[in-house]
């Protein structure tokens, strides 16, 4: 009776283990796929932003659009960092989290010209905040490593 109780403990325990490693392969893939789609969309904004502020200079419509890309990217900013990483993809996670705040505060800088009437398409180009964007998407090999 006692081997019994024994090995069906030891079975439990087993499967208890393997349930905890599938979670942890599933977290990580859950985040290495939220986290590439955060930084195709880095990728996208960075591509698209400066031509739209150079449409912005002399279109109504192109600047309130501009603006909305602008909020929109500080709203993907947020939910990507308030994901919880993977043990694994923590200090990756946390390097992207800093260019995130680097990249906010510009952006809010932006914002502001735009808010006052001041829009330089050369401030896209060669501003800050597109070189901490052009960061993150060099992360993406990174990312993708974690999922392999």
């Amino acid at each position: 009776m006692k081997k019994r109780f024994l090995a069906f403990s030891l079975i439990g325990l087993l499967f208890l283990g393997a349930c905890s490693v599938l979670d942890d392969v599933n977290n990580t893939l859950t985040y290495v796929n939220e986290a590439t789609d955060y930084v195709n969309e880095v990728s996208t904004f960075v591509n698209e932003a400066p031509t739209l502020a150079e449409q912005a200079v002399t279109d109504e419509q192109a600047l309130a659009d501009l603006e909305t890309m602008l909020t929109g990217m500080q709203d993907d900013m947020g939910t990507f960092n308030s994901l919880q990483p993977p043990g694994m993809a923590a200090d990756l996670h946390q390097q992207i989290v800093d260019y995130n705040q680097q990249a906010e505060e510009g952006i809010n800088v932006i914002l502001d010209n735009i808010e006052n009437g001041q829009i330089d398409p050369a401030l896209f180009e060669n501003s800050e905040v597109f070189q901490t964007l052009q960061n993150v998407t060099n992360t993406i090999d990174q990312i993708q490593q974690l999922g392999e």
